[in-house]
């Protein structure tokens, strides 16, 4: 990997019952300095058009200039000329199916490693690890791969908790993390808390916001702090 990424991977878009990416305004405008443009890419949208999901997303950003890559006639040259990506939270593999559908894995890669910031939030930061199978999301299509742009050397889960409701019989989050880890126990999992990010710089890696998050290798399973460090995952 070059050193030039930058990659906010944003747990969720809002925390507790605030409005729509409000709680990552501050992360997102200091990750975009001298940014005025962005590329939104709203293909995890299922059940809410991509229109609208761009309009959404362009109401809670009134200070940048979001543009939805659907809009333009070749995606691919969108992303050429893109100053900034925002990749929107929904299904993991409805949205995955699509860049592999449209060929836009590896541009999307390529210019994130050359420099161009990344902005995701659920969905659009489980692409951000080395593939989807820790995605909390129903896998309503098949994409042609689970592979994804592996921005950090681990999986992430995102919207993760570790509350379990009274009288709860199903699977908790970290039974479905023992899953992943009893078959890949060499591969970690950075689960991340609503309202905190992970936030890669180049080859530094940290965990960013209020919350700890926790990390899951084998049985293993250790708790990290915000502002750590977490930079061997990379």
């Amino acid at each position: 990997m070059l050193d030039l990424a930058k990659v906010l991977m944003l747990s969720s878009s809002r925390q507790n019952d605030g409005p729509y990416l409000h709680h990552a305004k501050s992360m997102m405008r200091e990750h975009l300095i001298g940014v005025t443009d962005v590329l939104f890419i709203p293909f995890a949208g299922v059940t809410m058009s991509w229109n609208d999901y761009t309009a959404k997303v362009r109401e809670a950003l009134p200070d940048i200039n979001v543009t939805g890559i659907h809009q333009y006639a070749n995606a691919r040259d969108a992303i050429e000329s893109a100053q900034a990506l925002l990749v929107g939270g929904g299904n993991t593999f409805n949205l995955l199916n699509e860049l592999y559908n449209q060929d836009l894995l590896q541009p999307i890669q390529q210019r994130v490693l050359m420099g161009m910031p990344y902005i995701g939030w659920s969905a659009g930061s489980n692409l951000c690890g080395l593939s989807i199978k820790t995605s909390n999301d129903m896998p309503i299509i098949h994409p042609l791969s689970f592979d994804t742009f592996g921005f950090i050397n681990a999986q992430l889960n995102p919207h993760y908790t570790d509350y379990v409701a009274p009288n709860f019989n199903g699977e908790t989050r970290d039974h479905r993390i023992a899953e992943f880890c009893t078959l890949y126990p060499e591969v970690s999992v950075i689960a991340i808390r609503e309202g905190s990010a992970l936030l890669r710089e180049g080859k530094k890696l940290k965990l960013i916001g209020q919350l700890d998050a926790v990390v899951f290798t084998g049985k293993n399973r250790n708790v990290i702090y915000p502002g750590s460090d977490i930079s061997i995952y990379l």
